[in-house]
């Protein structure tokens, strides 16, 4: 018998006020479509987040909303005119300092704030009293930056990562290094190839920041799952939702 469903996309409208009333929680994966080394997906970001979110959602109750694959980043514009975004100017990690393969989701943090808010619009709308985002490390800092913004605005209960459970957090805290590498590999591991990264440990993997992903395993990845998602549900039970 298959588990029951917490993505919104897959839920029939009973279903839906079944969960709402349950737990009026929206769970929001702030991914992107980004290179994450030769050996991860490119929408590694959204896998991760999706895939803790929906384990919080069978834990705790909620609803998980489909990624968001658009996020800002820092963007430096090149003498021929063109950009280049994020890990693609990455100091001693991108060697020489290109276009990583696969990138394409920047949007300027205007533009972000203004997608966030319009979900948040319509997710008050729908009947959810609490939000809780995280992801892709340039999109979750935008998110918790203006949480006491939004929750003014939007009548909803706002969580994240905050700098109150940062250091407890062990979800994508790295660039496709062993800790995003060992999620993936604990949530879609048949996207994982660690034989496209070089053998030779003295040769770094381009676009790759934190600790060596050849050391990355399932069981590490399933251990910061969970340490993760335990702290989820104490933001939601703070919530008294």
């Amino acid at each position: 018998m298959s588990a029951a469903p917490v993505r919104y996309t897959d839920l029939r409208p009973q279903q839906f006020r079944e969960r709402l009333q349950q737990r009026p929680v929206a769970y929001l994966p702030l991914g992107t479509l980004e290179w994450h080394g030769e050996h991860l997906p490119l929408g590694a970001d959204g896998i991760i987040s999706e895939g803790l979110m929906c384990d919080c959602a069978r834990q705790f109750g909620g609803i998980v909303m489909p990624p968001i694959h658009l996020g800002p980043d820092r963007a430096s514009r090149q003498a021929d005119g063109g950009w280049l975004y994020g890990m693609d100017t990455a100091e001693r990690l991108t060697d020489p300092q290109r276009q990583l393969e696969g990138s394409c989701y920047w949007v300027s943090q205007g533009l972000f704030l203004q997608l966030v808010d319009a979900i948040l619009a319509q997710l008050h709308r729908a009947g959810f009293r609490a939000v809780f985002a995280d992801g892709h490390g340039p999109s979750r800092s935008s998110w918790v930056t203006h949480l006491a913004d939004r929750e003014q605005r939007f009548g909803l209960k706002l969580l994240g990562v905050t700098s109150q459970v940062r250091d407890q957090w062990r979800g994508q805290m790295d660039h496709a290094a062993r800790n995003e590498t060992s999620l993936v590999m604990a949530l879609r591991p048949e996207l994982v190839d660690l034989a496209c990264l070089d053998s030779n440990r003295e040769v770094w993997p381009q676009g790759v920041g934190g600790q060596d992903p050849r050391d990355a395993t399932d069981g590490e990845g399933r251990q910061l799952l969970d340490a993760s998602i335990a702290i989820v549900g104490r933001l939601l039970d703070a919530t008294g939702l």
